[in-house]
């Protein structure tokens, strides 16, 4: 059993946000920063057996920005 699952989360070209599990076939996206942290924790409670669930889940946020030259 690991005791943490990570996601990269990234803003959604949508609006909003978009999260990637490492290691695990988990994505999720929401609006809000609240509702992603709601979204997460539904999708990790979906993916894993009550006994095999992780303890703790890591965001890990991810900015990126283009600078002209």
């Amino acid at each position: 059993m690991n005791n943490e699952i990570i996601f990269l989360v990234q803003d959604s070209l949508d609006g909003g946000y978009e999260a990637k599990a490492l290691e695990y076939p988990i994505f999720t996206e929401a609006d809000t920063i609240h509702d992603l942290h709601k979204m997460v924790k539904d999708s990790v409670r979906c993916h894993f057996e009550p006994d095999k669930m992780p303890k703790m889940i890591r965001l890990h946020f991810v900015k990126e920005e283009v600078i002209p030259v």
